[in-house]
């Protein structure tokens, strides 16, 4: 016989954030129980002796550690499959491209959210929540739901959130939005929960060695030929070891001599090559988002004026956001930005709320198509 009680499936990682979200549900009187994703790829070492990996075998166990303590169930669930066919593959299929991916965003659009949410249907679940510093409201007067910044600004997480679809977030909780993070480690200890100061994972968790170079000539191979470096004028002054092997803004490694330091501006994967330039060459003010998803607004009709963040650590500048037929967006930095990177995410904001965001597909000199047709609207 049913309870009565609304059930959450707590995606639980073996970190304190996930934990405490957990324990903080459970207080409020939600039935809940925690599961652990498996994304382990087959043939990888899932590092079972690194304390911070969230991979590592000893997540499961504190995972369940956890639950033990709290009284919930725990399972640990399957998801191998999905991560490689979604994360993994994009991630090798990005880095063919000469493109820089966030296999984090990945996770969060494919693994942690939808297919979580199907793979429990079983449970009947009502909601899914995870340990992410971000908050969710839903708006009466707009009718839709919203992505708030998380109290704690150090510790927001709402850039890599912004792929989470209005269905998502409708049946989606994250408890710590409100909380920073030295308040969640006060109530693991408080609640005397055995991950109370276990350290953050640092790496991505499917190269646990951190070793890129290795994972890419194993699963992207072409990525790791070596080609032609090119000047502004696309002259051949140097050869290079790999695209993957630079990113755009990379000065180090380059193996070139000259009077000036030279940086990474582009990388030309369809002919295997990497442009570099000086500094001023880092600066655009143009780019191109492409799998874009809106979550404030259902759609962008009109330029619109937003706060704009091209990577996670960076802070936000103003912009505006122009629609282009193909569903694409222009956005126009007021002023030109550095190193601004394709397979890096866009998030555009309004205060504290998420507008939306998408793929940086193409920037400066590469956007100049939907550059020409968006000043038809000016």
């Amino acid at each position: 016989m049913s309870s009565g009680r609304k059930k959450v499936i707590v995606a639980m990682s073996g970190g304190v954030d996930s934990s405490v979200a957990a324990a903080l549900l459970l207080q409020q009187g939600y039935d809940v129980v925690g599961v652990t994703l498996n994304v382990w790829p087959h043939g990888i070492d899932p590092a079972p002796e690194r304390e911070n990996s969230c991979c590592a075998l000893s997540a499961v166990e504190d995972a369940r550690r956890v639950a033990d303590r709290l009284g919930i169930p725990h399972y640990t669930l399957n998801f191998r499959a999905v991560f490689a066919n979604t994360v993994i593959a994009d991630f090798a299929a990005e880095y063919r491209r000469g493109r820089t991916p966030n296999p984090c965003i990945r996770c969060n659009e494919h693994v942690k959210f939808a297919a979580l949410l199907q793979r429990t249907a079983g449970l009947e679940a009502d909601f899914v929540a995870t340990g992410h510093y971000a908050r969710i409201a839903y708006d009466g007067h707009r009718r839709r739901f919203l992505l708030h910044k998380a109290r704690d600004r150090r510790k927001d997480q709402s850039y890599v959130l912004y792929v989470l679809s209005q269905q998502l977030l409708a049946r989606t909780m994250m408890p710590l939005g409100k909380f920073t993070k030295e308040e969640t480690r006060q109530l693991a200890a408080s609640l005397g929960l055995p991950v109370a100061h276990k350290p953050e994972s640092q790496e991505i968790c499917f190269i646990p060695d951190n070793d890129y170079g290795r994972f890419l000539r194993e699963h992207a191979p072409a990525s790791q030929r070596p080609g032609p470096i090119l000047d502004q004028a696309r002259q051949i002054i140097g050869r290079h070891r790999g695209i993957a092997n630079y990113t755009i803004g990379q000065r180090r490694g380059l193996g070139l001599a000259g009077p000036t330091p030279r940086y990474v501006t582009a990388i030309a994967a369809e002919r295997n090559a990497i442009v570099v330039g000086e500094e001023r060459d880092l600066y655009h003010d143009t780019l191109v988002a492409e799998q874009v998803n809106l979550i404030s607004v259902a759609a962008i009709a009109a330029p619109l004026r937003v706060a704009a963040k091209v990577r996670y650590r960076s802070g936000e500048t103003p912009a505006s956001l122009f629609p282009a037929p193909d569903g694409r967006l222009l956005v126009r930095f007021d002023q030109p930005q550095r190193a601004i990177t394709p397979g890096q995410a866009v998030v555009f904001y309004d205060r504290d709320l998420v507008v939306g965001g998408g793929t940086i597909a193409a920037v400066g000199a590469d956007a100049t198509g939907i550059d020409r047709m968006d000043r038809k609207t000016d």
